[in-house]
């Protein structure tokens, strides 16, 4: 059981370090959108949140793929299964079950689980963190009452 928490943990960290290194990435490309002032802002909005939507995307799938290579190394599931799709049915606990894996790795789906939550959490924090500062550079939001001083 040790070695499953402690192979998942590193496969969660390796996730975690390239969900960040992704994250850096994907705000600084909505900020070098962002330079230039347009004529269409809410054109501008929907191509910066769908760039920023598509580079995590990309990241989750890059992350699903490391899940589906640990399988494969560890040999989580019996020989002929697809490791991919697996690793997919666990990262997004869609749970299928379909395939489960074998007994002495039965705790990598849950593993995998809990870092596809924590993932995919992160990426609507950045999604919405990208959202408002794309609404608030390109000047769509109003102040709310709150905020503004009483005349």
């Amino acid at each position: 059981m040790m070695l499953q928490i402690l192979v998942g943990t590193l496969v969660s960290v390796i996730n975690i370090g390239l969900h960040a290194l992704v994250t850096v990435a994907a705000v600084a490309i909505a900020r070098r959108a962002l330079l230039p002032h347009t004529e269409r802002p809410r054109l501008r909005l929907m191509g910066v949140m769908m760039a920023t939507a598509v580079v995590l995307e990309i990241a989750h799938t890059l992350e699903v793929l490391v899940w589906a290579a640990t399988y494969g190394i560890v040999h989580a599931a019996a020989a002929g299964s697809d490791l991919l799709y697996f690793a997919f049915v666990n990262y997004t606990t869609l749970g299928y079950g379909d395939i489960t894996p074998v007994q002495e790795w039965r705790l990598i789906g849950p593993l995998t689980a809990m870092n596809g939550v924590l993932l995919f959490g992160w990426s609507a924090a950045i999604l919405f963190e990208v959202l408002l500062k794309t609404l608030e550079h390109l000047g769509l939001t109003e102040t709310s009452g709150a905020d503004s001083p009483r005349n």
